[in-house]
């Protein structure tokens, strides 16, 4: 790094495994840029106040530019050294649980769900780390993240995983808040167990062959799961679908005259309105799901008639030894298609929703291709079926 800090350094420096700190060098009155692991910058300054040494928060960068930290900097070190305290009045500092309420008052506009997200959000804290929600939000170390998560790191990876961003999340709010200088998550990091070959494992095992996905409805359907989890699992199948769209999938969606299922751009990945041709297998699985109708008009609710949570399909699968993610379903879609079909590669992509790349091929290319897509999506059933 350079031995001033520049602007083109502060704007491209990258995270690393660890968070790291840079200096302004000799002359920058302690100016320190703090760049977390997630990549989140944040400016503090180191100077003695009363013959004590202290940290001094600026705020985050790019909201607080490198002129304006230097600007700070110099005001404050002015402060010290006529024996002043340039830190502000200090606020009473929150609770973890009042800085969660804070995060998620400040996120839930972005959010699809907004109150179930919310909820969800309070549910895993207060199920898992209910200790650190009692505490200062400046009082937690690295050792009790750590204590919270790693009972769910080998066990319930989804839930951990969840967990240590949601408390991230809570952490960097209150570094903003000038309430910590650092994020006691990034430390708490190293110290779990690796899952690196974990990971390597469930990608090489995340799609099933082809010849294998009748096998693992079979299993499924086999099951004593309840009945929507296993139509839903079903339904993604038969329809090449993300894992999210069949959840949130609703009767209003569907037009079994038509064979249809019109999937609005709000629930879909790429904004845009996808409708997906219903095989006579996907039409049958939603008769059948008409038994287990409530008053939400979900296609697919949970025992408990809500929204089925997103890691219950993975649950499903896992639980009864499918060596598959629900998403790879929609690779062994692709590969049954590219490798036993003659449909053209834009029917196929077109069923999995995919975007054309090229831009110019996309201004031109205006239709959704449903009538092939539909004689696609049958032949899929068939072959399903066909053993």
């Amino acid at each position: 790094m350079p031995l001033k800090l520049t602007e083109t350094f502060v704007q491209r420096v990258k995270p690393d495994s660890r968070a790291r700190t840079y200096g302004d060098g000799r002359g920058g009155h302690g100016l320190t840029l703090h760049v977390q692991t997630n990549g989140a910058k944040w400016w503090y300054q180191r100077l003695r106040i009363h013959g004590q040494p202290a940290n001094v928060g600026l705020g985050g960068y790019p909201l607080v530019t490198l002129p304006e930290a230097r600007h700070a900097a110099l005001r404050n070190a002015q402060v010290a050294q006529d024996g002043g305290d340039p830190r502000p009045r200090k606020r009473p500092v929150p609770s973890v649980a009042d800085t969660l309420a804070a995060v998620i008052e400040r996120d839930a506009p972005t959010w699809r769900h907004p109150d179930r997200t919310a909820k969800n959000w309070r549910n895993v804290l207060r199920r898992h780390a209910s200790d650190v929600l009692a505490l200062r939000v400046d009082e937690v170390t690295s050792a009790d993240c750590i204590a919270v998560l790693a009972p769910l790191w080998n066990t319930k990876r989804e839930t951990g995983r969840k967990t240590k961003r949601r408390l991230a999340a809570i952490f960097n709010l209150a570094i903003a808040e000038g309430h910590r200088t650092d994020n006691p998550i990034d430390q708490a990091s190293a110290a779990l167990p690796n899952r690196r070959g974990d990971q390597q494992r469930i990608r090489r095992q995340a799609a099933l062959p082809y010849h294998q996905v009748a096998d693992a409805l079979s299993v499924v359907a086999g099951t004593n799961a309840w009945l929507g989890t296993k139509l839903a699992f079903r339904f993604l199948v038969l329809t090449a679908a993300r894992s999210g769209e069949v959840r949130g999938a609703t009767w209003a969606e569907v037009d079994t005259d038509a064979a249809l299922w019109t999937i609005p751009a709000a629930r879909m990945k790429a904004g845009d309105e996808h409708r997906v041709p219903l095989s006579t297998a996907a039409l049958a699985a939603l008769s059948e799901a008409q038994a287990i109708a409530g008053d939400n008009g979900l296609l697919f609710p949970s025992a408990r008639g809500k929204p089925m949570s997103d890691v219950t399909l993975s649950k499903l699968l896992r639980e009864n030894h499918v060596p598959a993610v629900p998403h790879g379903f929609r690779s062994s879609f692709r590969d049954w298609a590219a490798e036993q079909t003659a449909f053209p590669r834009a029917v196929m992509e077109a069923a999995l929703a995919h975007k054309v790349a090229d831009e110019v091929e996309a201004a031109y290319f205006r239709s959704d291709l449903l009538e092939k897509r539909s004689e696609l999506m049958q032949q899929w059933a068939d072959y399903l079926s066909s053993d």
